[in-house]
């Protein structure tokens, strides 16, 4: 089996991911140890002193939680957002179809389709002389 050798683009998108990537991880790897300390996240907007319910966790954890609660419900959004035009490519999908169908049914006939080419096409203008004076 022979093997492909690594485009030129496949290369430089690695790269580029690894110089996005691993600054990012140092800064959230940083950003995780200087906020350990524990917040409390109320959902009882009544009760201050005493919530009713209540979480305490990590600040890093909340916040990078709701960075990607943030990002999943971007990409939930545009995702419904873009059903319209998945819609119109799965019909213009199937009409590709249909016409590959008629295109092999056209090819299997003796003549090469020239009969059925001929029967479709419109009959040929009237052409009339003018009147004679």
């Amino acid at each position: 089996m022979r093997r492909e050798p690594r485009s030129a683009g496949n290369l430089l998108r690695k790269i580029v991911a690894a110089v996005i990537l691993i600054p990012l991880a140092i800064v959230i790897v940083a950003f995780g140890v200087a906020n350990r300390q524990l917040v409390t996240l109320s959902f009882d907007p009544f009760s201050a002193d005493r919530p009713a319910s209540s979480l305490s966790l990590p600040l890093f954890i909340l916040v990078i939680g709701l960075l990607i609660l943030g990002v999943v419900i971007g990409g939930v959004a545009t995702w419904l957002s873009h059903g319209r035009w998945r819609r119109a490519a799965r019909r213009f999908e199937r009409e590709a179809q249909v016409l590959r169908g008629e295109i092999a049914a056209l090819r299997r006939t003796p003549n090469g389709g020239a009969a059925a080419a001929e029967a479709t096409k419109p009959p040929e203008r009237l052409q009339l002389r003018p009147p004679v004076q």
